[in-house]
Order: C-alpha cells, then structure tokens, then sequence
C-alpha cells in the first residue's frame, strides 16, 4: 500500500506508522483517560449519583453514562482533528464490502427493534428513557469511532490483512469492556460481556465494510446499547433473565454473532492497497 505522508509533529508520526501494539497503547491510553474522568465526577458528584440503580432518575443517567462519553468523545474528537483524520475515517471505505456482510446489520437491527418493542418503560422515571438513548448515540460515537475508525485506520496503514483488521478490532474491542471489572462486576459477569462484545465487534466491522462509511456501525451502535440497557435494566445485564419473550428472544442473537463471525474468518479477504483486484475487493 502506499507509504503515508508522516506529520511533522511525533505524535502524528507515530499514529500514522500504525501498527497493532500502537493500536493497543492509543486504546489504553484513551481507557485510562475515560476512566480518570468517570472517577472525577464519581468524586465531585458522587451523592447525586444512586449506586444500587443505574437508571434510577435523570441525574444518574447523565452522571454516570451521559457525562463520561462527552468527555472520551471531546477527547477523541481532539485527537482526530489534530491528526487530521476525519477524511480517512469518514470518507467512504477504502475496500469494499460482499452482499452476505448484510447479515450483520440486519441481526442488529431485528434484536434492537426486539428490545425497543419489548421494553416495559413504565418503569423508568420521567426522561430517563430519553436521556439514555442520547446517552446511546455517544456510546456508538465514542467506541465505533476508536475501534472502528481510529483502531482500524492505524491496522491498514501498517498493512494487515482485512481478516486480521477485523480480527484484531474487535480484540481490542472486547478488551475494553475488560475495565468493568473496576466498577465492581463479577469476573463471570465481564468475561460474558468481553465474548459477546468480541462477536459483536466482528458484526460491526462486517457493516462498516457493507455500507462503506462509520457513520452506520455508529448508529446502529447507538440504538444496541441503550435498548438493552432499557430492557434489562443495567449494563451489560443478561437479556436471558428478563421475562419478555421479545426480549429474551433478542438475546439469542450472540449465537446468530457468533456463527457469522466464524463463517467470517473464511470468508473475509483482501488488503487495503493491494494489487490484486479480486482480492482487494473479497
């Protein structure tokens, strides 16, 4: 592939060398940054903040979700703007995507129109439902545009194979959601989280890839998360618990994640940049 033109400044040379283990380090960096502000607000705003129920009222919501995503996505909207990477990360892919990479949208939107219609919202407080769906579009914002954009962006420029690019992502992914390990979750309860988000990951890379441009992984983000916030009535809570049979069945769709994503590994090709044009386009 072509070599990019370096920035004369080190921390534009260094992001535009990409590579997997900087990918790794822009990722922790950005976690420890994440978190260091979820402590601080913790720390300031701690008692208006109710820790046995996470959507209890409007003012938990915004603390807890709502404050700590405006805060990762002004500091990644800073790091993409001086490293001048929107046209990269938002301009249409650079490979295209295959017809069967359909099938990754579709799942995500049939199990979020399965929450959304099976969600008993009687029980949240006035604009609590609300402020966690806008809560939603930064968390699609927030991780589609690092893991997604920044993660993916940096894995071709040093060159990887397009199954390694979504392989390695959605690693990457998943290890994010290991730092729910500090907010007090059973190791149980993360490790089930860390494997869904992995195939989930694989789901989103198939739909960046079959609609050509991060805004789609973005939103269609947007509205998974929050739905199953609402419908569970936690984060990262276990679909499979609650009694409504359309929510239950929208938490079967990790199986319907997890056979996409092996039949991925045989079926995803090509390299951005590379020659051969059957391969760049598989």
């Amino acid at each position: 592939m072509p070599v990019p033109e370096l920035s004369s400044n080190a921390f534009g040379r260094f992001m535009e060398r990409g590579g997997w283990w900087r990918a790794l380090l822009v990722t922790a960096v950005y976690l420890v940054l994440y978190n260091a502000g979820g402590l601080l607000i913790g720390a300031l705003f701690g008692d208006r903040i109710d820790p046995d129920d996470q959507f209890a009222d409007t003012g938990t919501v915004f603390l807890s979700l709502v404050l700590p995503l405006l805060i990762g996505g002004l500091l990644l909207l800073a790091a993409v703007a001086a490293l001048r990477w929107f046209p990269p990360l938002f301009d249409r892919q650079p490979i295209r995507g295959r017809g069967w990479m359909w099938i990754a949208p579709v799942i995500i939107v049939l199990a979020a129109g399965a929450r959304v219609v099976g969600t008993d919202y009687g029980q949240y407080a006035a604009g609590v439902v609300a402020l966690t769906y806008a809560g939603g579009l930064l968390i699609g914002f927030v991780e589609e545009i690092l893991a997604r954009g920044i993660v993916i962006h940096m894995l071709r420029l040093s060159g990887h194979s397009e199954l390694t690019v979504m392989l390695l992502s959605s690693l990457l992914f998943s290890l994010m959601h290991a730092t729910n390990l500090f907010s007090g979750q059973p190791v149980t309860t993360v490790l089930v989280t860390m494997g869904f988000t992995f195939v989930f990951g694989i789901a989103m890379y198939l739909t960046l890839r079959v609609t050509g441009f991060l805004i789609w992984p973005m939103l269609l983000h947007a509205i998974t998360d929050p739905s199953s916030f609402l419908a569970t009535g936690g984060i990262d809570e276990a679909e499979s618990g609650t009694t409504d049979p359309l929510v239950s069945l929208a938490g079967t769709s990790v199986f319907l994640y997890a056979l996409l994503g092996i039949a991925a590994l045989f079926l995803v090709r090509g390299r951005v940049g590379a020659r051969n044009k059957d391969a760049a386009t598989s």
